[in-house]
């Protein structure tokens, strides 16, 4: 007879009975046919006498077959039982991940001004970091801590849309070290943001940056960070070697974000 439940947790978690017989099962499916009951008791965290207790129980069951000398088999009734609970368990998992660990989303806002956990919150991005107005927005959320100005705090409960407008990316394309071509630094202050991030990607380009009056911002730029930059509104230019830009791009069509790769030939 099946026992399983069709709502709320599965069987194998209603009591900790339930759920050392799951284990205790698992145990002997993966060490049959020569089982150790004290090994089992030491992997899962009871006495051997509490094990043996299970194993008795699982025979008499007819979910394992006893043998001679410590020899245990799980049988055709066990495998079924084994599958049916982890079948529930896995819809358990689903049920968690999806409808319930989704319905509680937290994530981090920078506090604009002293706020209470508990209070409602407009959401607005600046220079590409969330951050939790108290007066409002065209997105709100509900604060799961309480911080002060300039602290992170938690928020959930999302409701519309934050606005703000994508950044746009400037590709500066640096010949590679077998190239017989050279940019002058002064390219890359032409072509800095006035309020953005310059981003490094290959040796050939930071050393151009180097010898420039720029200090990097990202010395290290990933086509991912740089493409989430743009995502999050921050005007960005990627001083990059020639063999790294189709990977940068093809990341930032990806992800929508407006890029142009310079013409270097045209300085």
């Amino acid at each position: 007879m099946d026992d399983s439940t069709s709502g709320g947790s599965p069987d194998v978690l209603e009591n900790k009975r339930s759920a050392t017989r799951y284990q205790v099962l698992v145990e002997i499916a993966s060490r049959q046919p020569a089982v150790s009951q004290s090994e089992i008791a030491e992997t899962i965290g009871v006495t051997s006498q509490a094990v043996s207790d299970y194993v008795r129980d699982l025979v008499e069951s007819g979910y394992v077959e006893k043998g001679g000398r410590g020899r245990y088999e799980v049988t055709k009734e066990g495998v079924d039982w084994l599958i049916s609970r982890t079948d529930d368990l896995e819809a358990y998992l689903d049920h968690v991940n999806s409808d319930v660990l989704g319905s509680v989303e937290v994530d981090a806002a920078i506090a604009l001004n002293n706020v209470a956990e508990g209070t409602e919150v407009g959401l607005v991005m600046r220079d590409g970091v969330l951050h939790a107005n108290p007066a409002g927005g065209t997105a709100t959320a509900v604060t799961v801590t309480s911080a002060k100005e300039g602290e992170a705090v938690g928020v959930a409960d999302f409701e519309g849309v934050v606005d703000y407008d994508t950044g746009n990316v400037s590709v500066l394309p640096v010949p590679t070290v077998t190239d017989d071509d050279r940019l002058s630094p002064d390219m890359v202050s032409t072509h800095v943001p006035d309020e953005g991030l310059v981003a490094v990607a290959g040796t050939e380009a930071y050393s151009l940056v180097s010898q420039s009056d720029v200090d990097p911002d990202i010395r290290f730029g990933t086509a991912e960070g740089v493409a989430e930059a743009g995502m999050l509104g921050l005007d960005v230019l990627l001083v990059a070697v020639t063999d790294e830009i189709p990977r940068h791009t093809s990341k930032l069509r990806d992800r929508n974000v407006p890029h142009r790769v310079l013409d270097s030939d045209a300085f």
